[in-house]
């Protein structure tokens, strides 16, 4: 199966499509903002994604109980989740002219939608796809809206029951989506390698009959080059300048260099994928010859027998397989030879 996102063409018969997320790594910063898109496009990305909410679309402006981040271990421990959502959005009026500046680089734009109100704003700018983040997978109205664009969706399976996806991606076909792509997500940030279960990748394609993918949100490649190797079509990856610089996400994307690594490695992990084969492949055949094979180790007169000094198995693979060493110890030469003969049947 093949479905074409913008100018990609998204399968198992194509090279991964790598995502970097801006996220809210602009640092409300829109010369930041276009400066990430260049050195994403620089790097070999193929897409660029934004998130699309105001802090008011996200949760209510309080900064107590539960929507003040008292969890020590987080990233964002002692703010509300409002002032994080402001720290951390994207100005819309910033949209046009990121994804202006991503097409003109050849890389292709989109974003994710928080609410019905992001989703019409994102169809008047014309993205070719959308994101369900994995902590909306659950907001089936949502999905619906999204589905009823007609445009592919690529959605994040993080937290979700099999109960949970089922029900997400029934609303998404149900409502018009007919191009699908579900990415394994961890969501913890970042998150640990033993933690992501990346063999859920092909259980979700065999379950869900469509494209799979990786939402990685460990820090460097490996991750990401392993789950190709299980069959990932998309990788997505949080994306920076530099974590030197800060940001609300900056401590777990990666840097210019390291997405180049992850490009470039993602699409020899694909190549090396094949198919199943078995014997010399037509770039080997030429070293067959440096196998062992047996070969006269010393002058023989006619008549003279074989035995384990003038008889070796040596490089090169010339002469019979060393399976017949034993087979021809004890017997005759019908003609002198000399050493350095590779040794064939004719010799008996």
């Amino acid at each position: 199966m093949t479905l074409v996102v913008g100018n990609r063409s998204i399968g198992r018969d194509h090279p991964p499509v790598v995502i970097a997320e801006m996220s809210g790594n602009h640092n409300q910063s829109l010369e930041r903002a276009l400066e990430i898109v260049e050195a994403a496009a620089k790097a070999g990305a193929h897409a660029l994604k934004i998130q699309t909410y105001t802090p008011d679309t996200m949760t209510l402006d309080l900064d107590e109980r539960e929507f003040h981040i008292s969890d020590p271990n987080s990233l964002w421990a002692g703010t509300s989740l409002y002032k994080l959502y402001g720290k951390a959005y994207t100005p819309w009026e910033w949209h046009k002219p990121i994804f202006d500046r991503a097409r003109e680089l050849g890389i292709i734009p989109f974003s994710t939608p928080f609410d019905d109100t992001a989703v019409d704003f994102l169809e008047s700018l014309d993205v070719p796809c959308y994101k369900i983040a994995s902590f909306e997978n659950i907001h089936l109205p949502l999905i619906r809206k999204v589905a009823a664009t007609g445009k592919p969706i690529i959605m994040s399976t993080g937290m979700a029951t099999i109960a949970e996806l089922d029900e997400a991606v029934t609303a998404a076909r149900e409502a018009g989506c007919e191009e699908l792509i579900l990415l394994k997500c961890t969501s913890t940030y970042p998150a640990k390698p033993e933690n992501t279960n990346i063999l859920t990748i092909p259980h979700l394609h065999e379950l869900f009959g469509c494209e799979v993918g990786l939402s990685d949100h460990t820090m460097g490649v490996g991750v990401s080059v392993a789950a190709v190797a299980l069959g990932a079509t998309v990788i997505e990856k949080h994306f920076t300048l530099s974590r030197a610089d800060g940001g609300v996400d900056a401590s777990f994307s990666l840097e210019p260099d390291e997405l180049k690594a992850l490009v470039v490695e993602t699409e020899r992990a694909w190549q090396a994928l094949g198919s199943v084969v078995y014997g010399p492949t037509e770039k080997e055949k030429a070293s067959l010859q440096f196998r062992r094979s047996l070969y006269v180790a010393v002058d023989m007169k006619a008549g003279d027998v074989f035995t384990e000094k003038n008889l070796r198995v040596v490089r090169p693979g010339l002469g019979l397989l060393p399976k017949y060493f034993e087979t021809f110890l004890g017997r005759s030469v019908t003609m002198d030879v000399k050493k350095g003969t590779p040794v064939s049947w004719d010799l008996l």
